[in-house]
């Protein structure tokens, strides 16, 4: 026969011992509220005193209490505002790439601008003009010193036109298409510029390093006689470039050898001109009287 559900207490010393010890802490308890309750009436200042002493007795506990519920407090708001100062370094770290951007693409376009105000300057001055084109793609680190031009036949470019930048010379026209051309930069080895200096006029020859100089050699016989700093333009001999526009400066000078730097650097043009192709006047002879 299966036991009943529900048993009553007395089968159970255990659980009559907890019957009785409950109904003796309840009849306690009451007794204890009432006594309170007659102190309270009868004497409020011995009242005041037991509850300064159960105030005593409870502060610690209290205390405790309130530093758990405060150190979860502060552990969730520090972890909060980790999670958001994360948030906000993030967002900041963009704003700071987003103005640097700005910034480069800002000075970016007033380099190209002051670059485009000479050009500009440079063209009112020229004559034979053929265009003013972009570069748009170079190989200035190779063992070739080429650049492409944004222009070509369309735009009147031919082989052989010089071209050229604010600061000096930078090369002459390769190769022509219709809408592009090659550029054979000065600094090519296969570049060769007659040149003479400023300083006295003495003729030389600006050859292409290929590493980005130039090697200038006198055309004269003897010792040479260029020194750093010196200045080297086109002298126009033989056509093709114009006379009179900057070349280069030597950088270094000895006895046997003369190195010079372009005073256009191609690597950091971005617009340049292009002209005619120079031909210098014929003399013209001189009349003689006939007899």
């Amino acid at each position: 026969m299966a036991p009943p559900v529900t048993r009553r207490p007395g089968y159970s010393r255990k659980a009559q011992y907890g019957l009785f010890i409950g109904y003796v802490v309840a009849v306690a308890g009451v007794f204890f509220a009432g006594l309170l309750l007659i102190v309270a009436v009868l004497d409020p200042r011995g009242f005041s005193v037991l509850r300064g002493a159960a105030l005593d007795a409870t502060a610690p506990v209290s205390a405790a209490g309130r530093g758990v519920v405060r150190f979860f407090t502060s552990g969730g708001e520090a972890i909060g505002n980790y999670f958001l100062a994360a948030s906000q370094n993030a967002r900041l770290r963009g704003e700071l790439e987003a103005t640097r951007r700005q910034l480069i693409k800002a000075r970016s376009l007033e380099y190209e601008n002051k670059q485009l105000k000479q050009l500009l300057n440079l063209s009112r001055a020229m004559s034979d003009e053929v265009t003013t084109a972009h570069i748009v793609g170079s190989s200035f680190e190779s063992g070739r010193r080429l650049a492409t031009l944004w222009a070509g036949g369309s735009d009147g470019v031919r082989i052989g036109q010089p071209v050229r930048g604010p600061s000096g010379l930078i090369g002459r026209v390769l190769d022509s298409g219709h809408f592009a051309s090659r550029v054979l930069l000065i600094t090519d080895g296969a570049s060769n510029v007659p040149v003479r200096l400023v300083r006295d006029g003495t003729p030389a020859l600006a050859t292409g390093a290929g590493d980005g100089t130039l090697d200038i050699k006198p055309l004269e016989v003897g010792a040479n006689r260029f020194r750093r700093g010196d200045l080297f333009v086109t002298s126009g001999t033989g056509g093709l470039y114009p006379p009179n526009i900057p070349v280069a400066v030597v950088t270094k000078a000895t006895r046997d050898d003369t190195i010079a730097r372009p005073l256009a650097d191609p690597s950091r043009a971005d617009f340049v001109i292009v002209e005619r192709l120079y031909q210098p006047e014929a003399p013209t002879a001189e009349a003689h009287p006939t007899r």
